[in-house]
C-alpha cells in the first residue's frame, strides 16, 4: 500500500469517514478509474488537495506525476472539507458521496496589453480557431492570429500579438466612421465589420504585406438604416450577413455584398451625424447600400444581438426594454418573447450542459441564463452574481459546455463555470446562483485600490479566444490579453 493512501487510513482513525464514490465525465482514459476503485472511505476533514492525492496515488489512479484536481458534488465545486460540506447541507456521514473529479481549472494569466490614445469599445480576434478564421476552410497560420479593437476615438486597429497597431483604419474624412465605434467583427481574414454612434455600418477590406507587419483598411460599403447609434454587430460569414441591433430600438438584416443589397434611403445619408462630414469632403466614393430588412419590435434601445451559433436564420436581442426576443429571420418575424426583471445590455449563446442557454448581462449587476426553446416552461434556469457594476459584454470559452466570461463597468471581467452553483438565498430571491470562479482584474490598476464602481476602469468589451486567450478592453484606453486556455475545461497536458 502507497504512503499516501497509509496516511489517509491513519486520519480516517482519529477523524470520521465517508464513502466516496468517485466519477468523471472525462473522455481522457489516462484519468479513468478502474471500476473496482472508484468507491472508497475517506477522512471526512479531507479538501480538494487532499482528494487530489487519494487519487493520484499508486492504488487508484498512479499518475507518473500528480494531477491537480478539482471536485464537484451534485454540480457545484467542492470548496470545503467534506464535513463542512455535509453539515452545511444536513447530511450524514452515512451518506455515499458522489464526488466528480475533472482536471484543475487553470488560472487566466495576464499576457500582455495595448495601449489606446482613447477608450477602447470592442474587441474581436482572427485566428484558426475563430469564427471568422475557421469559416469557409480559412486558413490562419499560428503566430499570425490578429486582435480587432474598436475605439471611442472613431478608429479600428489590427494588432499582432506582439502588440504592434498593423493597421489603423480611415478618418471620418477619407471614408471612416464619424463618430464612436461600438461593436467591430472579423467576417473573414480579409474583411472587417464596424458600426457605431454614426448609426452607419461599414464594411472594410483588409490586406497584409507580404511581410506581415504592416496591412491596410479599406472601406468598400457603407450600410444606412438606423435612425439611432449602432451597439451591437454580429456577423455569420458562410451567408455574408451583418446582424445589428440599435438605439432606435430596431433589428437589422444587412448584406455585405453590395449587388445584393438594396439602395439605401437617401434622406438617411444627407441627414444624421455623417452628413456633416460628406458636405466638407468629395474624397471618397464608398458604395452605400440599405438594410435586408428592419424589424421593428423592441421598446426601447436594443443594446446586443447575435445569429443562433445552431442556426443563423435565427436571431436573438437584448433590450433594456427588459426583454429576450428570437426572431426568425427568413419571414423577418417575431417568435418569442422572454421578459426578465432589468434592463438588459448584453447577450451571449452557450451550448450548456444538455441544450444551448442563452446569457444575458443586466443593469442590476448579475448575469441570467434562459432556455431559449419555446418549449421551455422555465423563464430563468440560473442567475451568475459577483460583480458590482452592470455587464456590458458577454462571451463563451471556446473550449468548454460550461464556461463564459463577463466585462463589467466595475471594472472587472469574471469567468464563469455553470458548474460552480448553489442554492440561492431569500434575498437572491432563491433559485440557482452561481459564483464566479477566477476575476481578472485591469492590469493597469495593479498595485492599487479598485475604484468603487470601477471609475476610470471600466470594461466595455470582452472575447474568449481559444488561441489568443481572453482580450477585453476598456476605460483604461488598454486592450488587455490574459491567457484563456483551460480555464473551465479539463486541461490536456
Amino acid at each position: 500500500m502507497d504512503t499516501i493512501m497509509e496516511d489517509r487510513i491513519a486520519d480516517s482513525t482519529r477523524h470520521g469517514q465517508v464513502q466516496v464514490h468517485f466519477i468523471t465525465s472525462s473522455e481522457d482514459p489516462t484519468i479513468e478509474l478502474e471500476e473496482g476503485k472508484r468507491q472508497l472511505l475517506v477522512p471526512t476533514n479531507v479538501r480538494r488537495y487532499g482528494l487530489s492525492q487519494i487519487l493520484n496515488s499508486e492504488s487508484m489512479l498512479n499518475t507518473d506525476a500528480p494531477i491537480p484536481f478539482d471536485f464537484l458534488i451534485n454540480g457545484t465545486f467542492l470548496r470545503t472539507t467534506l464535513e463542512e460540506y455535509l453539515t452545511a447541507n444536513g447530511l450524514s456521514s452515512e451518506t455515499t458521496v458522489d464526488l466528480q473529479y475533472v482536471r484543475s481549472l487553470i488560472p487566466p494569466l495576464y499576457e500582455a496589453s495595448f495601449e489606446h490614445d482613447d477608450w477602447v469599445s470592442c474587441v474581436d480576434v482572427l485566428s484558426a480557431t475563430s469564427r471568422a478564421g475557421s469559416w469557409d476552410g480559412h486558413d490562419v497560420i499560428l503566430g499570425q492570429e490578429r486582435v480587432l479593437s474598436g475605439s471611442y476615438d472613431g478608429l479600428l486597429r489590427v494588432w499582432n500579438k506582439s502588440g504592434q497597431a498593423i493597421a489603423t483604419s480611415a478618418s471620418s474624412s477619407a471614408g471612416g466612421h464619424s463618430s464612436s465605434i461600438k461593436s467591430a467583427k472579423f467576417i473573414s481574414p480579409t474583411q472587417i465589420a464596424s458600426a457605431g454612434l454614426d448609426r452607419t455600418i461599414r464594411i472594410w477590406k483588409y490586406a497584409e504585406a507580404e511581410d506581415h507587419f504592416s496591412a491596410t483598411l479599406k472601406p468598400t460599403l457603407e450600410l444606412y438604416g438606423h435612425k439611432g447609434g449602432i451597439e451591437s454587430i454580429d456577423i455569420w460569414g458562410p451567408s455574408n450577413q451583418v446582424l445589428s441591433g440599435s438605439t432606435d430600438g430596431t433589428i437589422g438584416l444587412w448584406t455585405t455584398m453590395k449587388n445584393s443589397a438594396p439602395e439605401a434611403n437617401p434622406s438617411l445619408i444627407s441627414s444624421g451625424p455623417t452628413a456633416k462630414r460628406r458636405k466638407l469632403t468629395t474624397s471618397t466614393s464608398t458604395p452605400q447600400r440599405g438594410p435586408l430588412s428592419l424589424i421593428n419590435s423592441h421598446n426601447g434601445p436594443v443594446n446586443a444581438v447575435i445569429f443562433n451559433p445552431l442556426d443563423h436564420t435565427v436571431a436573438y436581442s437584448a433590450s433594456q426594454d427588459h426583454t429576450i426576443r428570437t426572431f426568425d429571420l427568413t419571414t423577418s418575424s417575431l417568435v418569442d418573447t422572454r421578459t426578465t426583471s432589468h434592463p438588459l445590455l448584453s447577450l451571449t449563446a452557450l451550448p450548456g450542459i444538455s441544450h444551448q442557454l442563452l446569457a444575458a448581462g443586466t443593469s442590476a449587476r448579475h448575469i441570467t441564463l434562459l432556455d431559449p426553446r419555446i418549449s421551455s416552461q422555465s423563464t430563468q434556469v440560473m442567475t451568475l452574481r459577483g460583480h458590482t457594476n452592470k455587464i456590458v459584454s458577454l462571451a463563451q470559452d471556446p473550449e468548454s459546455r460550461f464556461g463564459l466570461v463577463s466585462g463589467s463597468h466595475d471594472g472587472t471581467c469574471r469567468v464563469w463555470d455553470l458548474r460552480s452553483s448553489r442554492q440561492g438565498t431569500k434575498d437572491e430571491g432563491g433559485g440557482q446562483v452561481g459564483e464566479a470562479v477566477y476575476v481578472v482584474e485591469r492590469e493597469s490598476q495593479k498595485g492599487g485600490k479598485r475604484p468603487v464602481g470601477g471609475d476610470g476602469i471600466k470594461v466595455f468589451g470582452v472575447v474568449w479566444d481559444e488561441n489568443v486567450g481572453i482580450v477585453s478592453g476598456g476605460e483604461d484606453k488598454m486592450l488587455q490579453i490574459n491567457r484563456g486556455r483551460g480555464v473551465t475545461k479539463p486541461a490536456s497536458s
